[in-house]
């Protein structure tokens, strides 16, 4: 068997027999506090910078000690909350000069916190990760939140750093086969832990009408608009562009009523969004496109929304957004790049009294606008289940704990090899 189709094998979720012995050994694992130095370029609001603020939240509810180099952004108070410590550094710089800096800096503080664990988010700090990691004999530790372009072999190479850990940690099945594929990783060193969520935060049930009003009067909608909502940093790989296509069809419908409401994060060194502007204008679709930018309450727009949208066009991972959805009882669409059908149960993989939204082809418009026509189709009741069956879905299989029990065991179990080894 080769490691690919070991990888396609290995499923995303945990039977809850197995997520018991898990918490019996991570617990008799973890006993020793550990020390693990968490990489990630930025601290905004991307996946790897959630990822890092969830890893940080799990270390100290464990009783272990995170700490965070990044250059900063946006979740600083929300990591400080999680009982992080921040060492600033120009650890998101592709600059050669920088990047060799950041492996003494990186070295020095392995030796002076005693660190356990070397975990990067983001293939420019894995580099000076992974050197300094060889220098100071520490395990090192990568996760991928998305499949990296590969438009020539200098990017294949590039990439490959994130393929070199001890460890590489995969959120989705998707990835894991795909990581296997590229770089020949043997599928023991692959482990696939997926995201976590706030399920107490992202329910319906906890979200006021207070909430939902304000963040209507933010998006511009009233409560008979069909709101469609797209949440992702604004990137051409998260296909933004494809779901503008789809609102052009679904006018020339004479569908009434909807509007596409984009909440995310634009860096501001893109002209991806000036793109994407121009095209909903050339179109006239300025009033059922809605750039709204990052708002403070994810949990209310969700709560506004009918359905939530992925239309990736590269491979994307476990999306939180595709998760915080279903948590939030909506039904979901997505880009078969978007989410595997361990994330979204999509006909024709299951009946259709079981799905928890409609899958289309990457980068397919039509198929997008015809698998929201067919969801608004549907009775009341018929909506209202499926986005029962979701939230059923991903509190079963995307359980907190149980994703906190696997990372502490991987940790756990690097360190003692690092122990194993030291002279």
């Amino acid at each position: 068997m080769n490691s690919g189709s070991a990888a396609r094998k290995k499923p995303i979720y945990i039977e809850q027999s197995e997520a018991a012995a898990m918490q019996d050994n991570s617990a008799a694992a973890s006993r020793q506090p550990l020390t693990v130095l968490i990489i990630v370029p930025t601290l905004h609001a991307g996946a790897a910078e959630m990822g890092a603020v969830d890893l940080v939240r799990i270390l100290t509810e464990g009783g272990h000690r995170a700490i965070v180099m990044s250059r900063g952004g946006r979740l600083e108070a929300q990591l400080a909350e999680a009982g992080g410590e921040l060492v600033y550094a120009a650890v998101a710089s592709k600059n050669p000069i920088v990047m060799a800096r950041n492996i003494a800096v990186i070295s020095r503080l392995v030796r002076q916190r005693k660190c356990d664990v070397i975990h990067a988010h983001g293939r420019a700090p894995a580099w000076s990760a992974y050197i300094a990691a060889k220098l100071t004999n520490t395990p090192f530790v990568t996760t991928w939140y998305k499949g990296f372009r590969e438009q020539n072999a200098l990017k294949h190479f590039y990439n490959s750093v994130m393929a070199r850990g001890d460890r590489i940690v995969a959120v989705s099945d998707q990835l894991a086969e795909l990581i296997s594929e590229r770089h020949h990783v043997p599928c023991d060193r692959i482990k696939v832990v997926p995201a976590s969520i706030d399920y107490d935060l992202f329910n319906p049930a906890n979200v006021s009408i207070e909430r939902i009003d304000a963040m209507r009067r933010i998006m511009g909608v009233t409560a008979s608009d069909k709101v469609i909502l797209v949440v992702g940093r604004m990137l051409r790989r998260k296909g933004h562009h494809v779901a503008v296509r789809a609102a052009r069809r679904l006018k020339d419908m004479g569908m009434k009523d909807f509007v596409f409401a984009f909440v995310g994060e634009d860096e501001g060194h893109s002209r991806y969004t000036g793109d994407l502007w121009d095209e909903v204008l050339a179109n006239d679709l300025a009033g059922v496109v809605r750039l709204i930018g990052p708002v403070d309450d994810l949990p209310a727009s969700y709560a506004v929304a009918s359905v939530v949208v992925s239309a990736a066009v590269q491979q994307e991972g476990l999306q939180r957004a595709i998760l915080e959805g279903q948590a939030m009882e909506r039904p979901v669409v997505v880009s078969d790049l978007g989410a595997g059908p361990e994330v979204v149960l999509a006909p024709p993989t299951v009946p259709e009294d079981r799905m928890t939204g409609l899958r289309f082809s990457s980068g397919d418009d039509a198929g997008l606008a015809a698998g929201l026509v067919r969801l608004f189709s549907m009775s009341p009741a018929q909506h209202h289940a499926i986005g029962l069956r979701g939230r059923q879905w991903v509190t079963k299989h995307f359980n907190r704990a149980t994703i906190s029990d696997l990372t502490l065991q991987l940790y756990s179990g690097l360190a003692q090899t690092k122990n194993a080894t030291r002279p």
